[in-house]
C-alpha cells in the first residue's frame, strides 16, 4: 500500500510533465509523423515530430538527424524540398549547400538514418525540388551554371543512380520553383519562375523525358511557383502566380493533354485578393485547393469543380508575425495541414474540414535552432 501511494503521485506527476512539455494530450496518441528539410548551414539535418491523434507535435527521439549533405543556412523558395518514396520506407531530400540528394531510411519508431553510399551529387548546381514516381526520381537544380531537370532511378535498398540521358538543361535566368509527376507518372511539369514559364513533358517507359509541343509554356502570371495535379484527375494541374504584386495573387488551372500541351481551363487565372501565394496543396479527394501566401500570411482556400475551374471560398490567417509561411503538406487521413514557417522557425498546424481550416492551439511548433526550413513530409 506504501509503494503504491508513493507510486501514484509520480505517475501523475510524470503525466503532468508530459503535457506541458510537449503540448500533446497524454490520451492522444501517435499515429504518425512530420520532417521538415532544415536546410541548416554546414551539416545538413531532418527535424522529426510525433504526430499526435489530436493534430499535435513533439520532437521524435533523436531529432535532429544529420542528412549527409549540407544546407545553406537562408532560406530557398522551392516546393518539394523533401518527398517521401512510393513505397514510404524512406526520405529524399534535397542538400542545397552541397548540391547532392540524401536517401535516409525511416524506422518504425519515426527516426531516420542515411541510407549506406551517403549523398549522391544532384546533377547540377543548387538542387531545390524533388519529385518521385515508384522507382524514377526527377530533381530541378536551380544555380547557375548547373541549372537543370536530372533523372535518377531508386532501387528497394535506397539507393539512387544516376539515369543516363535524362538531363535537360535550363537557363541560368529560368529560376526553377518545383518539379512534379502526376499520379500515374506519365507526366511531369516544372515551374520557372525566374521567367514566368511551365515545362510540361511526357515520361517514357524508360524515364527519360519529351517535352511537349510548345513547351515552356508562358505562364498566367509572374513568378509560376508551386504546382500540383489533382489527385483524382492526373490531367488537371493547378500553379500558383506569386510575383504579381500586392493583392494581385492568382492560381492557375490547365488541362494536360496526352502530349503534354497544356490548356486553360475556364477564367483561370483564378484571384486569390492575397500577396504571393507561393505553395500549393490539394485535398485527397480533389475538391479544394490550398495556396498559402507567403507574403499575407494567410493560406486561401478553394473549391475545385469537377472540370477543374476554382471558385474562392476565402482566406485563413496565420497566427503571429513575419512567420515567412513555406512548403504545406496534408496529413494521409487529411485531416490537418502542416505548414512549414520559414520566417518564425516553426511548422504551423491547421484542423481541416472540407475547404475550411481552423487553426490549432497547439500552433505553431518550434523549429530546432538555426533551420532555414523548406520542405515538409507528412506520414
Amino acid at each position: 500500500m506504501k509503494l503504491f501511494r508513493l507510486a501514484l503521485p509520480l505517475a501523475l506527476a510524470t503525466t503532468l510533465f508530459t503535457v506541458l512539455a510537449g503540448g500533446a494530450s497524454a490520451a492522444s496518441s501517435v499515429v504518425g509523423h512530420v520532417y521538415v528539410n532544415d536546410n541548416t548551414a554546414g551539416t545538413n539535418t531532418i527535424a522529426a515530430f510525433d504526430r499526435h491523434a489530436d493534430g499535435t507535435l513533439t520532437p521524435t527521439a533523436g531529432s535532429p538527424f544529420p542528412t549527409g549533405g549540407a544546407g545553406t543556412g537562408h532560406g530557398i523558395g522551392a516546393q518539394g524540398a523533401l518527398q517521401q518514396t512510393s513505397d514510404g520506407r524512406y526520405l529524399l531530400a534535397v542538400d542545397a549547400g552541397s548540391n547532392q540528394i540524401s536517401v535516409l531510411r525511416i524506422s518504425h519508431d519515426g527516426g531516420l538514418k542515411t541510407v549506406g553510399g551517403g549523398s549522391v551529387s544532384s546533377g547540377g548546381n543548387e538542387p531545390l525540388s524533388i519529385a518521385v514516381h515508384d522507382n524514377l526520381v526527377y530533381v530541378a537544380n536551380a544555380g547557375a551554371g548547373g541549372s537543370n531537370y536530372t533523372g535518377f532511378t531508386i532501387n528497394p535498398g535506397g539507393h539512387l543512380r544516376a539515369l543516363a540521358n535524362s538531363t535537360v538543361p535550363l537557363p541560368d535566368a529560368a529560376s526553377p520553383g518545383d518539379v512534379l509527376f502526376n499520379s500515374d507518372g506519365t507526366k511531369l511539369v516544372g515551374t520557372r519562375v525566374g521567367s514566368s514559364q511551365i515545362d510540361s513533358f511526357s515520361v517514357g517507359s524508360d524515364g527519360r523525358l519529351t517535352a511537349a509541343a510548345g513547351s515552356p509554356f508562358t505562364a498566367q502570371g509572374l513568378g509560376p511557383f508551386g504546382s500540383e495535379f489533382r489527385p483524382t484527375d492526373p490531367t488537371q494541374l493547378f500553379v500558383s502566380n506569386a510575383h504579381d504584386g500586392a493583392g494581385n495573387g492568382t492560381v492557375s488551372a490547365f488541362s494536360d493533354a496526352t502530349d503534354g500541351t497544356l490548356t486553360s481551363i475556364g477564367s483561370s487565372p483564378y484571384p486569390d485578393a492575397q500577396t504571393a501565394p507561393c505553395w500549393v496543396e490539394i485535398s485527397h479527394d480533389g475538391n479544394f485547393l490550398f495556396a498559402v501566401n507567403t507574403a499575407s500570411s494567410s493560406i486561401s482556400r478553394y473549391a475545385i469543380a469537377a472540370n477543374g475551374a476554382l471558385n474562392l471560398l476565402g482566406s485563413t490567417p496565420i497566427s503571429g508575425t513575419h512567420v515567412g509561411a513555406f512548403d504545406a503538406r496534408l496529413s494521409p487521413d487529411g485531416t490537418t495541414l502542416y505548414v512549414v514557417e520559414d520566417g518564425a522557425a516553426a511548422v504551423g498546424a491547421f484542423a481541416v474540414n472540407g475547404g475550411t481550416l481552423t487553426e490549432l492551439p497547439s500552433s505553431p511548433t518550434a523549429l530546432p535552432t538555426g533551420t532555414a526550413g523548406f520542405g515538409i513530409v507528412v506520414t
